[in-house]
Order: structure tokens, then C-alpha cells, then sequence
């Protein structure tokens, strides 16, 4: 049966084979010739590089020998590139890559002429090359990659040494097209297409048409023409020469052997091939029908829906092999049986009795129904079922066809889900936060939670009025029939979920509350873009931080007063001298007045000494009453001396009392800060107390009863500042005292209350600064204590500091 094909297809294979035989001689023959050529076209080219190359490296080696200056070596680079027309250009680079002379030809583009005092661009190939180079310290040819618009030219990398050390390179740049018109002899070319290629295959000169593959050259019919490509050394592969021979011959499919054999062949060939159809069609309906019968016994096994017949009066006919399977019965034990079915349950067959009774009378609906199946394991699943009349060849029903599929997984997760809603509907109706969702641009409602439909009731008013005191952007409504433009352009579309949600807090008058306000763009269910907003009641918070702000200031207003209170001794101490020279001079002027001995000059002198002493008095009553003063907070631009010269003045007063010295520093040109002058005062008043109180404590000796207090500017946490410190004399802080230091109502003395040092760090830290206490060691014996803090610049204030070097002022 096979016989005439096997025939045909053995006289055909002698026939190529002998066609193929004589094609492959010609091909080598011709390949044989080619590759001769090339290689002695590559050996040329190759000599005429190498003696390009040898002349500049004579010259290379004068400029290493220093004997070449930057117009030298132009008129050297200009007199090669006159005599040898394929050298385009001869450039000079150092080391740092900056070229130091060029000579280009004056055909050579504008975009590869090297500029003088110019870089090598960063990263490009010419800069790769000139790092190679240098690095192997011996000629380097390269081929750029170069662009669409222009040919890149070969380029040689010479490196030039001064002492033993590389000094850069000596840059020549071969023009492609003229190394290949110079370099290639005349009879080659006559003979053959030469071009040159790059690395990645790229014709950088001559024109090369492409390489078919082996197979079709092969072919009798073929007019390739033999074509071979080699490496020019010593460029490497970066630079190809390939040649490809003009075909001349007719080739095998010239002879008229080949006419004459090929008819032949083609008459065997029809009548073997007519004799091998009609054995063939034959075979073909046998076959259709084997095929026919195996892909739908393929399919009905492969199927995941169970099929069931039965006839008119009811009894399975047919049961396919996925319904065997859903039941766990075999088809034995199913066709030819009338109901009860044994896969019906036993406490549904009532119900199924009917839906059969309706399947039999064509009263299905066309969704099908669902019923309860039990497998041949007892277990039992759900399936939906699908009724059609079953209808043979000439149109008559026989019977009915039944579909059947278990949806006991879709059942099982439908219940989940509507559970999973169920929950998350009561936590969402139980929150002490109002949520609600709707799309943008529109006003419907998506949802609402309890919180606020009390609130708001079901209408999206709330929601919007939430979103604008909020301060979200809304999209503005446009009409997108007249505008292109789509109004949700800008918007997040991938990662919606993945973004933080904006917070505000805003006053709602007409529930009279704070209200937290949340926002976040959604994806919902239906692809729409909405926002959430969730609304939470603050007012509580608010009412008890406004609250805490008016005990903070009351606490302020009451230290200062404690602090004047403590002082009441010393500045009763400081008034009584001015008041008592007052007494003295008027006493004196009285007695001289009425003894007439007093002269006019000697009366002025006295009154002014008068007036100033109660002037000094007035101004001491009125630190105080500036100290002592409740105000509201009030931070403004401050002048740290000032700050600075009105605390040392009211300290002064208690420093003096307890014969303690201080010398204060503040350094030069500080900017203003901004802050509440009276709160820093009464920080710095605390602090300088502490330290004398720590001196006197201490019962230090009078050289050694020192205060010293600093002002400087000071960068922490790469954010500018000013740090004041007050550094004392006294025994220093106990271990257990200093982890207890800025504690509330946490005091070492007996009537002390302490908030002073607490309200100093409460005062600093809302100043959004730092404070801190460390004591003071000359070796391991303590030497006193060093109180700090740390107040930052404003936006405005920051500039230049520069050191200070006035020295510290004794008082």
C-alpha cells in the first residue's frame, strides 16, 4: 500500500542527492576562492594599520620625551593626515581626559571633531577604551557604536608615559570608507562586494548584502553568491572584512541534463502518485469513522458535567463517565433503572419524585433546579440541574437529556460571604465613627454606617460638607460629552488601596462637635473610583487638651510667682539700698538747707544722685512686675541678649545674696528666636537659682563660688539652634536623684514643691526644643553641675554663624 509512495520518495532523494553532490563542489570551489582573497585583503589592511600605527607611536614617544609642544604636534598630526587619506584624525589627551590638541581633516564631520580643552563624555565609548588602555598600558584599537546619522570612526588608543607613569593617550581616528577604498587592492574589489562591518554586524563602509543560510545555498536554483568575513587584525572583532563574489555562472541548473532528468523524474513521479491516491482514499473513511467514534468517546470522558437520558416512560438509557464519577455508582448499577434512583436520598425522595414527574411532562424551568444527590459512600453534595428534549435523526423525541453539575463548593462559599457580610455589617454599624462611601462627582450613597445616618440621616450632604471642611480636593464635575478629557486624569488608579488616608480636624455647628475627618480614595466593587470618609468625635479630647493648655499656663503663671515669692528677702535686700541713699540724701539735704551751707552745685549733684538711686529702684519693681505678669503665650521674634540681660538682672538679685559670681557668655550676632520671651526668662531665673542654691549648699569657698552661663549656636540632628547652659560649682546630681530630676512634684528640698524643673522641660520641649542635666568631673572627683537646652531656628532665622571670639564678661 505504501510501496508507490516509498518509491517516489526514494527516486526523488537519488535525484536531489546527485543535484546536491555537484552543487556542493561548485560551492567549495567558490568559497576556496573567496577566502583567499579576503585573507590576503585582511593581510594588507593589517600592514597598512600597523604602519599608521608605528608612526604615531614615534610620535607618542616624542611627546613622552617632552620634545613635542601642543603646535608641534598639530602640525606633525596635520602633515600625516595630509599623506595618508583613510587617518581622519590625531588627537592629544592627557590624563585627567581632557584633550589637549586635535588636528581633523577638514572632510571629517562637525559631530566627530574632538574640541580642544574639551572631556571625554563620561561613560561613552571613547572613554572606556582610553580607561583600557591606561590600563594595559599598550595600543588599543576600538570600533564606537556610534548612532543611525553618523558612522563612528575605528579609533587607536596609544598611551603615552612621563617617568614611568601613564600621561594619557595619543587618539588617531580611521575613516572606514577610506581604509577600505585605499587599503583593499584593486583586483579584489573588481571581483568582489567588500564591506565593512562592526561587532554587532552594522555595514560601517562598503556595501554587504546578507548571508542566506546554508540550506538555501544549497538550492540548484540559488543565486546567493559566495561571500566570507574575517576579523582585521589587529582591530579584533570589533572590525569585520567581508567580501562576497559577483556570480557569474549559471550553475547546475544551466544544463539541460538537468531539464531533461527533472521531466522524467516528474512523469515517474505523477504515475506513482496516481496509483498511491487511490490506494489512500480508500483508507481515509475508515478512518474518519475510528476517529469520529474515539473523540466522542474522548470528550464524554473528559467532561466535568454529568449527562443522564431517559427515556419517555423514565428509565435511564445513558450515563456518561463524569456522572459515575459525581455519584460514586458504576453504569451498570444506573442504566435501565426506573425511580426511585438509587442516588436520591432517602429523605428528599418525595421531592424528587415530583421534579421527575415534571421533567417527564417538559415542566422544568430553564435555569434548572437544585437537588440533593447522595454518592454510593452515603455522603451526599448539591447539584444543579439542566433539562432539554432528547430528539433522533428524523426529528422525533425519544426521551430527555439531563445536565447535571455540583455547586456544593459555589453553595459552601456564598454562605461564607453572606456570613462575612453580615459580620462586617454589625462592626461597621457598631463604630463610635461615622463612615460613608460614595463615588465621585455624583450624589449617591453607597453606604452609610448607624453613627451616620444619626448624624446625617441617608443623603450625601453630610459626606460632602465633611470632604470640603476637611480640605480634600474633590474632582470638579465636567461634561464629558463636550470635553475629552477625562475628569479622573490625575488621579491613582493602580495602588488606591496602598495610600495613606488625609486627616483633618474640623468643627461641625450644626451637631456642635470635633470631628476627626479621614479620607481615602477607593476602588469599589464596580471598578467606580470613590472616597471614604470617616468621621470620628474628637470633642472630648479637644475640650480636655484647651483644658490642659489653661493649667499649663496657670502652672507658668503660679512658678513665677513662687519664684518672686522665694526671692522676697533678697529684693527687699536690693530695694533697701537705693531707698536708704535716698533717705541719706535727703537727710542731708534738709540739715545743709537749713544751715545754709549748702551751695547751688553741690544741691543739683545731690538730687541727681537722688533721682538715679530711685530710678534704679523704680526699674527693679518693674522687672519684677514684667516677670510676674500673667499674659497669654505670646511667641514672637526675640533677641537672645535681651532675654539673656533681663533673667542675669532678676537672678542677680538672689546671686548677690548668696555671694555667688557669674559670668555669663553670649556669643556674637545670634538670630532672633522665635519664642515667648517671659517663658525662656523664667527658665533661664530657674536654672541660675538651682545653681546658687547648689553653691550654697555645697559650702563652697568664696573662689570657688562660680556660675557660668553660655549662649551659643549649636547644630543637633543636622537642625541649626542655640544652646543656653548654666554650669555651677556645687556637689553635682546623686544617681538616683538624676533619674528622677525632671519628675512632677520629685524635689530635694524640704519646701520645695516640685514643678520647677519639670515646668522648665515642659516650657523648652513646647518650644519643640531639648533639655538635659549632666554633672561636671575633674578626674574622678565631681566638680559641679551643667544645666542645658537646646531651642531651633526658625525657617527665617537660619543663616551663617560664625564663631564668636568675644570673651566671657564677669558680673
Amino acid at each position: 500500500m505504501l510501496a508507490p509512495l516509498i518509491a517516489v520518495l526514494l527516486f526523488f532523494a537519488a535525484i536531489g542527492s546527485s543535484f546536491m553532490y555537484l552543487r556542493l563542489e561548485e560551492i567549495d570551489r567558490e568559497q576556496e576562492a573567496v577566502k583567499r582573497d579576503v585573507e590576503y585583503t585582511q593581510q594588507q589592511i593589517r600592514l597598512r594599520l600597523l604602519e599608521r600605527q608605528e608612526q604615531l607611536m614615534r610620535i607618542g614617544r616624542d611627546i613622552s620625551n617632552e620634545e613635542v609642544d601642543a603646535q608641534e604636534f598639530v602640525s606633525r598630526a596635520e602633515s600625516l593626515v595630509a599623506q595618508h587619506p583613510d587617518l581622519q584624525s590625531v588627537s592629544w589627551i592627557d590624563e585627567r581626559r581632557r584633550i589637549k590638541a586635535s588636528y581633523s581633516a577638514p572632510s571629517l564631520p562637525t559631530p566627530l571633531v574632538r574640541v580642544v580643552d574639551t572631556l571625554l563624555r563620561p561613560g561613552g565609548d571613547t572613554e572606556s577604551t582610553f580607561s583600557l588602555a591606561r590600563d594595559l598600558q599598550q595600543p588599543v584599537y576600538a570600533q564606537p557604536a556610534g548612532s543611525s546619522e553618523v558612522v563612528p570612526l575605528l579609533q587607536l588608543h596609544i598611551p603615552l608615559a612621563d617617568r614611568g607613569h601613564f600621561a594619557g593617550v595619543l587618539l588617531a581616528e580611521y575613516s572606514n570608507e577610506n581604509l577600505l577604498r585605499y587599503g583593499v587592492p584593486a583586483e579584489v574589489l573588481a571581483k568582489y562586494a567588500v564591506a565593512l562591518l562592526n561587532g554587532n554586524g552594522r555595514v560601517l563602509a562598503g556595501n554587504a548584502a546578507p548571508i542566506h543560510s546554508v540550506g538555501t545555498r544549497l538550492l540548484p536554483w540559488s543565486s546567493q553568491s559566495e561571500a566570507y568575513e574575517i576579523p582585521v587584525s589587529p582591530v579584533g572583532n570589533g572590525l569585520v572584512l567581508r567580501a562576497q563574489a559577483y556570480r557569474t555562472s549559471q550553475g547546475v541548473i544551466g544544463s539541460g541534463l538537468f531539464w531533461l532528468v527533472g521531466a522524467l523524474s516528474v512523469l515517474t513521479a505523477w504515475m506513482l502518485i496516481g496509483n498511491w491516491r487511490h490506494t489512500r482514499r480508500r483508507l481515509q473513511a475508515q478512518q474518519a469513522l475510528v476517529s469520529e467514534t474515539n473523540f466522542r468517546r474522548a470528550m464524554e470522558s473528559s467532561m466535568l458535567t454529568g449527562m443522564r437520558a431517559l427515556d419517555m416512560q423514565g428509565r435511564i438509557t445513558y450515563v456518561n463517565t463524569a456522572f459515575c464519577r459525581m455519584t460514586g455508582w458504576s453504569e451498570s448499577a444506573l442504566v435501565g433503572h426506573t425511580a426511585p434512583f438509587v442516588h436520591w436520598p432517602e429523605e428528599d425522595r418525595a421531592y424528587l419524585a415530583a421534579r421527575l414527574e415534571d421533567e417527564l411532562n417538559g415542566r422544568t424551568p430553564p435555569g434548572g433546579f437544585q437537588v440533593r444527590v447522595k454518592r454510593r459512600d452515603g455522603s451526599v453534595f448539591d447539584g444543579r440541574m439542566y433539562v432539554a428534549p432528547l430528539i433522533d435523526a428524523v426529528g422525533k423525541q425519544t426521551g430527555w437529556m439531563t445536565s447535571m453539575t455540583d455547586i456544593t463548593e459555589p453553595n459552601r462559599i456564598r454562605e461564607q460571604l453572606s456570613a462575612s457580610y453580615e459580620r462586617f455589617t454589625k462592626v461597621l454599624e457598631a463604630l463610635d465613627a461615622s463612615v460613608s462611601v460614595a463615588p465621585i462627582n455624583s450624589h449617591e450613597l453607597l453606604f452609610a454606617n448607624k453613627l451616620y445616618r444619626l448624624w446625617f440621616g441617608v443623603q450625601t450632604e453630610g459626606h460632602e460638607k465633611l470632604v470640603a471642611q476637611a480640605g480634600v480636593p474633590t474632582i470638579p464635575s465636567s461634561d464629558e460629552a463636550m470635553d475629552d478629557v477625562d475628569a479622573f486624569a490625575g488621579l491613582p488608579t493602580d495602588s488606591l488601596t496602598d495610600t495613606q488616608a488625609e486627616s483633618s480636624e474640623v468643627f461641625v455647628p450644626e451637631l456642635g462637635k470635633w470631628l476627626e475627618v479621614r479620607t481615602r480614595y477607593l476602588s469599589w466593587v464596580d471598578a467606580r473610583l470613590v472616597q471614604m470618609v470617616i468621621a470620628t468625635d474628637i470633642t472630648p479630647r479637644r475640650r480636655a487638651e484647651e483644658q490642659s493648655a489653661a493649667q499649663a499656663e496657670r502652672a507658668q503663671t503660679s512658678s513665677r510667682l513662687i519664684t518672686m515669692g522665694e526671692m522676697a528677702s533678697s529684693v527687699a535686700h536690693e530695694l533697701n539700698q537705693p531707698l536708704a541713699a535716698i533717705s541719706n540724701y535727703c537727710n542731708g539735704m534738709v540739715s545743709r538747707i537749713k544751715g545754709n551751707g549748702i551751695a547751688e552745685a553741690d544741691l543739683l549733684a545731690a538730687l541727681d544722685k537722688t533721682a538715679r538711686q530711685a530710678q534704679r529702684a523704680g526699674q527693679i519693681i518693674q522687672r519684677i512686675q514684667s516677670f510676674v505678669k500673667r499674659s497669654e503665650p505670646n511667641r514672637t521674634p526675640s533677641d537672645v541678649e535681651h532675654m539673656v540681660s533681663e533673667a542675669v538682672e532678676l537672678a542677680g538679685i538672689e546671686l548677690r545674696r548668696r555671694n555667688v559670681r557669674l559670668s555669663h557668655y553670649v556669643a556674637a550676632r545670634l538670630p532672633r528666636l522665635q519664642v515667648d520671651p517671659i517663658l525662656i526668662e523664667q527658665v533661664l531665673v530657674n536654672l541660675l537659682r538651682n545653681a546658687a542654691e547648689a553653691i550654697d549648699l555645697a559650702q563652697r569657698p568664696t573662689a570657688q563660688r562660680n556660675i557660668e552661663l553660655r549662649v551659643i549656636p549649636k547644630l543637633m540632628d543636622d537642625k541649626a539652634g542655640i544652646e543656653f547652659s548654666v554650669s555651677d560649682t556645687g556637689r553635682g546630681l546623686a544617681p538616683e536623684v538624676q533619674e528622677r530630676l525632671f519628675e512632677a512634684f520629685f524635689s530635694t528640698k524640704a519646701e520645695g514643691m516640685g514643678i520647677g524643673l519639670n515646668l522648665c522641660r515642659t516650657i523648652v520641649e513646647s518650644h519643640l526644643g531639648r533639655m538635659q542635666a549632666e554633672n561636671l568631673y575633674n578626674g574622678n572627683e565631681g566638680t559641679g553641675c551643667r544645666f542645658s537646652f537646646w531651642l531651633p531656628l526658625a525657617q527665617s532665622s537660619i543663616a551663617q554663624i560664625g564663631p564668636a571670639n568675644t570673651p566671657p564678661t564677669p558680673e
